[in-house]
């Protein structure tokens, strides 16, 4: 079973008893979240679609914060001489999906 919901702003397929990758959930390690509005869920090929969303619990525990890999940005203005780097690590929550519906 797999259900589409959306947290913190994007669509995300999650199934039970796996991991997912999320923005970063406002909670400590080990606490229960009630993930967002479930729009689809498939039950052995059974598909319930939301109009717009579904009454469906969808909850997890936060396993860890996290940062992405590192991505450079890099600016250059041809014979000026100016050159400027700058990186960004995005900040991430695993999250382990408990149960769904």
């Amino acid at each position: 079973m797999y259900a589409i919901v959306t947290i913190a702003g994007k669509q995300t397929k999650v199934e039970a008893d796996k991991f997912v990758y999320t923005h970063k959930l406002a909670g400590n390690v080990g606490d229960k979240v009630e993930l967002g509005k479930a729009l689809l869920t498939d039950n052995n090929g059974t598909l319930t679609i939301g109009a717009p969303l579904l009454d469906v619990a969808v909850t997890g525990t936060i396993l860890a914060h996290v940062k992405g890999d590192k991505v450079l940005v890099f600016h250059k203005k041809r014979r000026k001489g100016h050159r400027k780097l700058n990186g960004h690590r995005q900040h991430f929550t695993k999250v382990m999906i408990n149960s769904i519906g």
